[in-house]
């Protein structure tokens, strides 16, 4: 099979007058591209059931709306990925006071987190059966944020085959400082409308419990819960089932926005990813397999999403059009003993992968329920 083929065209430029590229992977069918600014993954094609290829992931067509109104589309999110309670933290017995940019919170990094920072690209050669790859880097000087430490970061984007995504991920450090890095695609495996017919699957037993301002309290069994999703759920049943219910947990994050803790996460310094979720669309055919080397996973239903962000094209990015699926380290997991560590220091390097494997399978039968599993990616 043809190798990965990388092309570069400009994307245009910041406010400061700072200029962003675009970079596409191709190989057979599938394409993605992304641009500097963020790391963003701006589409990525995948064909259905019929061959035909349509963007699963949402965005924008202007780069002027990356650069000033993203909700995370498509984002490189760190230093750190997720919330972090009042921003503050303890490190070698000193305070750390990162900014605050949700509430009282700290999220996915900051006010100017990865995600909006202008990363350098550079296109490698990869092995004779995967070709091209594209290398991102972003050196984030010591105080960044309010993070400790220059932190170089390193994303791999490649395309080993016609049918995956591979994310890898490498930081190095001057001083002791936290990192957690993921991508935050907004999946639509139908290519267009609402995501929340999408079957998905979960491999874990445990999630997190939030606060009001969606920080953990505690690790709860998700047995005889709408977060139940070990057998795989259509998103939409599980909201109507909260919503029913009166579940507290989708009042407090207006449906899923939640941490699930992996039954059998890849060990430690693991360089293998390990398969975590299955995402599904009935109509498409299209399926996904996410794999990982993270601990956990974060589910968002698209919940705040309003209607009114402009999509590509026209029209408007509703509630539940776009489904996240972000591995990582525990939300908060700094200030969280029992958790793994999102810990780096001199003379280490932190390393992640994650391989998202798209698929098809079959129109399921009238009143059978379409597979959602390894068989389906």
């Amino acid at each position: 099979m043809t190798a990965t083929t990388i092309s570069c065209r400009d994307a245009g430029t910041l406010p400061d007058g700072r200029a962003v590229a675009a970079y596409t992977l191709q190989r057979g069918a599938l394409s993605l591209t992304a641009i500097t600014l963020g790391g963003i993954v701006t589409r990525l094609e995948v064909p259905d059931r019929a061959g035909r290829v349509a963007n699963v992931v949402l965005g924008f067509d202007a780069l002027q709306d990356y650069a000033t109104r993203n909700p995370h589309f498509g984002t490189l999110t760190g230093r750190l990925c997720n919330r972090v309670a009042g921003g503050r933290f303890m490190l070698d017995g000193q305070a750390v006071q990162l900014s605050c940019n949700d509430g009282p919170n700290s999220l996915h990094g900051g006010h100017q987190g990865f995600g909006q920072r202008l990363w350098q690209a550079e296109v490698e050669t990869g092995a004779a059966d995967v070709g091209a790859v594209l290398c991102l880097r972003y050196r984030s000087p010591a105080g960044e944020e309010g993070y400790p430490g220059a932190l170089l970061a390193e994303v791999r984007y490649s395309l080993p085959d016609a049918h995956t995504w591979a994310v890898d991920y490498a930081a190095t450090t001057d001083a002791a400082t936290v990192v957690s890095l993921t991508q935050h695609a907004y999946f639509n495996l139908a290519g267009g409308g609402s995501a929340l017919g999408h079957r998905l699957r979960i491999a874990a037993s445990r999630y997190d419990a939030v606060d009001a301002t969606l920080i953990p309290q505690q690790v709860c069994a998700v047995a005889g819960t709408p977060f139940d999703l070990r057998q795989g759920a259509i998103v939409a049943d599980g909201l109507a089932a909260g919503a029913a219910a009166g579940d507290a947990q989708m009042a407090l994050a207006r449906g899923y926005d939640h941490h699930w803790h992996l039954d059998a996460p890849a060990a430690a310094g693991s360089p293998e990813p390990v398969a975590a979720a299955w995402l599904a669309d009935p109509l498409s055919g299209r399926t996904m397999c996410l794999l990982t080397t993270a601990p956990g996973l974060q589910f968002y239903s698209g919940n705040f999403l309003d209607g009114s962000l402009p999509a590509p094209g026209g029209g408007r990015h509703a509630r539940g059009n776009g489904l996240c699926l972000e591995p990582q380290h525990a939300p908060n997991a700094i200030n969280r003993p029992d958790m793994l560590q999102p810990l780096l220091r001199p003379g280490q390097v932190w390393r992640s992968r994650t391989l998202y494997r798209f698929g098809t399978e079959p129109a399921a039968a009238p009143g059978v329920a379409a597979a959602t599993g390894p068989q389906a990616a």
